[in-house]
């Protein structure tokens, strides 16, 4: 493979290097070109955290956004133009800790050590966005943007600790000024050069607009195409799958825009998930619990909505409340644009209907009537950072007593995520009340053909199903339905 020359900043220095595979993830350049070994691999697919790392881009005309994301899937070429914070880099020139680092020790937030860089810089990221920024953490937002760090030593108590008294020390903040000005030159710079060669020959291609990107979907018919790259990834390090050519659209300015009318919500398909699911939650607050459980922070910080749907997994989340709130979804090529409502974007399993030299370029929602009833349910074996074993969402309209207007979308019980037609028609026009939920439960319950797996048997799946109906109905008449979290966050 040839790739253009993998430029970033780290500890206020331009890093210059060539000879990377477009295929080759940022966790190995980090231990084995830059040294840094202290960013560790546990699991390779995103899972543990250990190979947490931070990195900064430019946002807006001035400033800087930081995330905390996987190295272990991330493509290195993906962080061009970027800054790359490792858990080497946060100790000050004299030997001082970062507040991060030492909140850790005052707390006895290590335990056998080998997560520990991984939390350390989760906790980074949260310090430059909370922080830095003049605002304390709490123990919740502790317990959510951590979640996606694994302890086997089952510590967490004191690391939530350190997280929230992190507003105690000595305030260290990073001259953001001079940082945007080294990312605006390396940009410069990746402009200039490819003013030279219209036509890039790379292997990794990460265009900056959607005519670049529709144009090289064009001229690279078998491409890879990523956004994100979170299953990619996976394929890469645990597959062994290669890829001749990679199509980067994570940088594509015009998809990762977030438009909001009186209408509907248009997320761009590169819009990390993070914000989308924050555009979503702000549109249904009552989403935002559901939203959060979908992975840990660094892979919602990664992943995008259009890659997402791209990948097509029956046991995504973001699939069948998509569905359940009628999302569309908008695809462009050289040729021109069209819509196809998501429900029925699935020709089998893992295949999207995206066409030769198409892209998605949108996500279309329609904004619920005001005096709907949207709720969406995710069962799996573990609280945090887990894939569904069934998720369920629902849009209901209740007017004089009746059910006015229903949609149903469900997930892990498929080959594809799925629309609940059968039951909607059981459901539309019925008296909203107990007997008709039971009529519907059953309906539900055969509707689809689950199978059973490592998550789940097929039958535990239908009795989730129906489970989840009804409680939907208990939750509208008052009864409290919530799950108590897993105490490892908060053991006294």
């Amino acid at each position: 493979m040839t790739c253009d020359t993998l430029r970033f900043i780290r500890n206020g220095q331009r890093v210059e290097l060539d000879g990377v595979p477009a295929d080759a993830m940022l966790l190995s350049v980090i231990r084995e070109q830059l040294g840094a070994s202290g960013t560790k691999e546990g699991c390779a697919e995103g899972d543990c955290g250990a190979c947490t790392v931070v990195v900064a881009e430019a946002d807006g005309e001035s400033g800087l956004r930081f995330r905390a994301i996987n190295s272990c899937i991330r493509p290195a070429h993906a962080i061009t133009g970027m800054a790359l914070f490792t858990v080497e880099d946060l100790e000050s020139a004299d030997g001082v800790l970062h507040p991060v680092q030492q909140a850790m020790v005052d707390a006895h937030g290590s335990q056998c050590g080998f997560c520990t860089p991984g939390f350390i810089m989760s906790l980074f990221g949260m310090y430059q966005r909370h922080t830095a920024m003049g605002h304390p953490i709490s123990r919740r937002t502790a317990e959510v943007e951590l979640a996606g760090n694994l302890c086997r030593c089952t510590g967490y108590r004191p690391i939530v600790d350190a997280a929230c008294k992190l507003q105690d020390y000595p305030l260290r903040t990073l001259d953001t000024v001079a940082l945007r000005r080294q990312l605006d030159a390396l940009a410069s710079d990746r402009n200039r050069d490819r003013s030279i060669d219209a036509s890039p020959s790379s292997d990794y291609l990460l265009p900056d607009t959607l005519k670049q990107a529709l144009a090289m979907a064009a001229s690279h018919p078998d491409v890879l195409i990523l956004s994100g790259a979170t299953d990619v990834g996976i394929w890469i390090n645990k597959l062994h799958h290669q890829a001749s050519c990679i199509l980067d659209l994570s940088r594509v300015r015009e998809l990762r825009r977030i438009e909001d009318d009186d209408r509907s919500l248009t997320i761009g398909a590169s819009v990390p998930l993070s914000d989308a699911f924050a555009s979503i939650a702000t549109l249904v607050p009552s989403l935002a619990s559901f939203l959060e459980r979908f992975a840990g922070l660094p892979i919602r910080e990664s992943a995008t909505l259009g890659g997402n749907i791209a990948n097509g997994s029956p046991i995504g989340d973001s699939m069948p409340l998509l569905i359940a709130m009628n999302a569309n979804v908008h695809l462009q090529s050289m040729d021109g644009e069209r819509v196809s409502p998501l429900e029925s974007f699935y020709l089998g399993y893992r295949k999207p209907d995206i066409r030769k030299g198409e892209i998605i370029t949108s996500i279309r929602i329609p904004r619920p009537a005001p005096d709907s009833m949207v709720k969406a349910y995710k069962i799996s074996k573990r609280f945090d950072d887990d894939i569904s074993a069934v998720c369920l969402a629902l849009v209901l309209r209740i007017s004089g007593g009746r059910i006015a207007d229903v949609r149903i979308g469900a997930g892990g019980v498929a080959a594809t995520p799925v629309r609940a037609v059968a039951t909607e028609a059981a459901l539309a026009g019925k008296p909203w009340n107990a007997a008709s939920i039971d009529e519907a439960c059953s309906i539900l319950a055969d509707e689809f053909s689950p199978i059973s797996d490592m998550r789940a048997s097929a039958d535990y799946r239908r009795q989730v199903l129906k489970g989840l109906l009804s409680r939907l109905w208990l939750e509208s008449q008052g009864v409290s339905c919530t799950v108590a979290k897993p105490a490892a966050f908060s053991l006294p």
